[in-house]
């Protein structure tokens, strides 16, 4: 089987994409397991119709399906199975290909029509039932493409950007620097091991979780997710863990109202990018963060730098549909006692991360005595719209800030400065 067709079979598992397409799919009987497993594909989708079914439902599927099938017809779909697991299906690709098969499909039923009707074989009524899929069609790819110009209505465009509220940071020195978070917009921190990310990341996160309209999902495979969330609720109240557990049902009451109880951690060592999306299309967040997104699973290809390009490309791509999306990484080892981290400090990447992001932000930490507390904000890409408070002088601000690890939180320096 060639790598179209097993695209193909691993696009039909989608229900929706099934039930559009299936129908303009000829399957070549001596073709024997495509034909089986497109079988099987329509069987699971028949019995078990609205949901989405997974390479591992296929394959059970077709020893339910086909009882008798001999131990040799077995390892052969068990060996496609293990090959449709592994293949990644671009979205944009199988989509044109599916269309152009529907679009084949549509117009040789329409061919053959003509010809009946030329020869006498079926009416005019029936050819013009024949030629409404083909209108309809034509109205939708229409209508879709029209869906996706950008308009020019400098008003519209205002309002869509710098008018737009978005999510604002806990520190004026992002707020006047990058400007608010609006859906998009989709960047990442990076930094040394054991400099603050994670204090970051629940400084920012319970911030924003109190402004936003719906759930703040943060994927957590890195640090144990209880600890995570109790630096959330030591970030959101400024307390010490001391502090923290001295009035368990106060803190516990102030913490869901402040954040109104929206911030929500998926917690798991090993998070697949099919995970990602289950939760994004069900929940419909305001907010999303990965701790550590380099480590989301699901993505190939023959470098390790080209794993992350598609990665975040991935992404960028789900922040658009979605909502902002904030991922953190680590520097690699030029980065260790470095101040002023840049683009080229980010670890395993040559350009490939650093091009998907809208705004990047360094964190740097000097190993000088005297400087534990502080930390230095490097904002090496900003390409945000930013908005009404925002100085454009600061989009690329370097800016000393105080760490309070104690209480999950950062603190602004006046001083800053402008590279």
């Amino acid at each position: 089987m060639n790598s179209p067709e097993k695209a193909i079979l691993k696009a039909l598992l989608i229900y929706k994409s099934f039930i559009k397409y299936y129908k303009y799919i000829s399957i070549n009987k001596e073709l024997k397991e495509l034909y089986i497993l497109f079988n099987t594909i329509k069987y699971l989708h028949n019995k078990y119709p609205e949901s989405d079914k997974t390479v591992d439902d296929l394959e059970a599927g077709v020893f339910i399906a086909y009882p008798a099938m001999s131990s040799s017809e077995k390892l052969i779909i068990g060996d496609i199975c293990d090959e449709l697991r592994s293949l990644e299906v671009r979205d944009d690709l199988i989509q044109d290909l599916l269309t152009s098969l529907q679009k084949r499909g549509a117009a040789r039923d329409l061919a053959l029509g003509a010809l009946n009707y030329s020869e006498g074989r079926t009416t005019e009524d029936a050819l013009s039932e024949l030629w409404k899929p083909m209108e309809a069609e034509g109205r939708s790819i229409v209508l879709a493409e029209s869906r996706n110009f950008v308009t020019s209505d400098l008003k519209e465009l205002r309002e869509h950007t710098i008018d737009t509220p978005g999510l604002q940071w806990p520190l004026h020195s992002l707020a006047t620097s990058l400007g608010p978070l609006r859906v998009g917009d989709f960047g990442f921190v990076f930094a040394r091991p054991e400099t603050g990310k994670t204090t970051f990341l629940a400084h920012a996160a319970t911030y924003m979780a109190g402004q936003a309209t719906g759930p703040v999902v943060w994927f957590n495979n890195e640090e144990q997710g209880e600890k995570v969330r109790v630096r959330t609720y030591q970030a959101m109240l400024g307390l010490t863990t001391d502090q923290l557990f001295s009035d368990i049902t106060k803190h516990d009451a102030d913490y869901r109202l402040l954040t109104k109880d929206q911030l929500w951690i998926w917690d798991d060592a090993t998070i697949y990018a099919r995970d990602v999306e289950s939760v994004m299309d069900e929940f419909q967040p305001a907010l999303v963060i990965f701790d550590q997104i380099d480590k989301i699973r699901g993505f190939n290809a023959d470098r390790p730098d080209l794993v992350f390009g598609r990665i975040y490309q991935w992404a960028r791509e789900l922040s658009k549909n979605y909502c902002p999306i904030i991922g953190t990484c680590q520097s690699d080892g030029t980065g260790e006692g470095v101040r002023w981290l840049t683009m080229s400090h980010v670890a395993e990447a040559k350009t490939s991360k650093q091009a998907e992001a809208d705004w990047i932000l360094g964190i740097g930490k000097s190993n000088e005595g005297g400087t534990e507390d502080v930390r230095f904000f490097n904002i090496s890409k900003n390409k945000l719209m930013g908005s009404k408070t925002t100085d454009p002088e600061l989009r690329h601000g370097r800016f000393d800030v105080f760490i309070r690890p104690q209480i999950a939180r950062y603190e602004d320096i006046l001083q800053d400065e402008t590279t």
